[in-house]
């Protein structure tokens, strides 16, 4: 598994691969680097401010892996999106998962509706919020 690049090279680098391949490959480039690169891209490239207008929330993401659980958020305010390591502030609404269907998410393999229904994405806090702020990044 190389550096993270684009979505489409962090999908190839996915495709085919069990969980616990996926979870390897990220543990040995650093589970907390690819996981900053990743929220990183989301706020600055793939985070969509016409679509927020005029809102403002912080949505928290719980990543669990072997070596524990990595917590991010991304603080939406003023038309920007910043990326943020650890839970410094209450969400609006937290989302949950393992690994590598986090990856298969944010890669367009895995459907959030889907997730959810099968136990693969859990939901704490504003559930219909959570619904609407998909729309403010891109897919």
């Amino acid at each position: 598994m190389a550096d993270i690049g684009s979505r489409e090279e962090l999908a190839a680098m996915i495709e085919g691969k069990s969980d616990e391949e996926i979870s390897a490959g990220v543990s040995e480039l650093g589970t907390d680097k690819v996981l900053a690169q990743i929220f990183e891209h989301m706020a600055k490239d793939a985070f969509r401010p016409e679509r927020a207008g005029n809102q403002s929330a912080v949505v928290g993401w719980d990543i669990t892996s072997s070596e524990g659980t990595h917590q991010f958020q991304l603080k939406v305010a003023d038309g920007a999106c910043t990326a943020v390591p650890g839970a410094p502030e209450p969400a609006r609404v937290t989302l949950g998962m393992a690994l590598p269907d986090f990856l298969r998410f944010i890669t367009g393999k895995l459907d959030g509706m889907q997730a959810f229904m099968t136990g693969k994405l859990k939901l704490s806090g504003d559930m219909m919020f959570a619904q609407s702020m998909q729309a403010w990044f891109a897919s």
